[in-house]
């Protein structure tokens, strides 16, 4: 594990990289009591030629910075940290898969480890990575998923922190899952407001493509970064992806809000063509159907598939930049 710790009077500390450890702490830590704990998920790749590869991690260390700041946490300089990260990965290459679909999991963390009961900024932090070699999020394949649409739980709200990767945000969610989950559903889709705005699946970002109403355009539909969504790095390659090479193909590429009215509709109208969450996990993850008031919205997919053209290309086309095929600017050779 990757550790360096920090305090108010003399900043940040030495990093070290130990073995991997128990953490000492006193019971009274801050951490402990009012959430001072932000993370973030990222991945280290092998390519061809056995070299290490981070995925857009200048992404991972903006949004990092901005959930630490949320809660008082310090910031730190991105370019050292990512340089740290090389570093950490290097040294643990031996746990890098080299099969297509591998790769080793990098999860950094900074807590607030203060020792008081008093509410108030950490006097003291610590920011440490851990890591762990993991394999496709489809084992036996890529499958696509059944949602549940959740209105009576709210995963985030306008004003409060749900654009910022902060473990408090993801406790509360577990409930409302495990009911979905016993109703035969493997993830909620998380609606809001009386307009019932659809903002999320699950951990993941969501997108729909479908036909507009109007004029019979192709759009690929996403959720704008109004505060109440998560700024994922998933979905801001797969909204750059489609500009790059679906708009030129006649696609409307849009960031707005739409409600599942809207979705039902367009689904009875065979104007759905697929859904898809967007995430580190599973880069993307197809929806077969959304379970909303009692029924089934079918999200475009025929029985005998399991993805749409769009989450195929667009989970192809993200792997050939994360393993280095398609040499682009957001692979980071370590």
């Amino acid at each position: 594990m990757l550790t360096i710790e920090w305090n108010k009077t003399t900043g940040w500390q030495k990093p070290h990289i130990v073995p991997y450890q128990n953490l000492s702490l006193d019971p009274a830590t801050c951490v402990f009591h009012y959430a001072f704990e932000c993370f973030e998920g990222m991945k280290a790749y092998k390519d061809k030629a056995g070299k290490i590869r981070l995925f857009r991690p200048d992404k991972n260390m903006e949004r990092f910075n901005k959930s630490a700041a949320r809660i008082a946490l310090p910031n730190f300089n991105s370019a050292a940290l990512i340089d740290l990260l090389a570093e950490y990965t290097k040294l643990e290459s031996r746990f890098i898969p080299e099969e297509r679909g591998y790769s080793l999991y990098l999860r950094p963390t900074m807590i607030g480890t203060q020792k008081t009961l008093g509410v108030g900024p950490p006097g003291s932090a610590l920011l440490f990575v851990i890591a762990s070699p993991v394999g496709p999020y489809y084992p036996t394949g890529f499958k696509a998923i059944s949602l549940e649409a959740t209105d009576y739980a709210v995963r985030a709200w306008p004003g409060g922190v749900g654009d910022k990767k902060l473990g408090a945000n993801y406790a509360p969610c577990i409930v409302p899952q495990r009911e979905a989950m016993s109703r035969g559903f493997q993830q909620n889709l998380w609606l809001f407001g009386d307009e019932q705005f659809v903002t999320e699946v699950g951990t993941m970002n969501f997108f729909v493509a479908l036909r507009n109403k109007q004029t019979g355009q192709k759009e690929l539909i996403t959720a704008p970064l109004d505060g109440t969504i998560l700024e994922g790095v998933t979905r801001d390659s797969v909204l750059a992806l489609a500009r790059e090479r679906l708009a030129p193909e006649g696609w409307n590429i849009v960031e707005r809000k739409y409600t599942m009215g809207e979705l039902d509709e367009a689904a009875s109208e065979g104007r759905l063509l697929e859904a898809f969450g967007a995430g580190t996990a599973a880069i993307v993850s197809p929806v077969r159907a959304i379970s909303w008031k009692g029924k089934l919205v079918h999200c475009g997919l025929k029985d005998h598939e399991e993805s749409g053209e769009i989450a195929t290309k667009m989970k192809n086309w993200i792997e050939a930049r994360q393993y280095g095929d398609d040499p682009h600017e957001w692979s980071y050779v370590c």
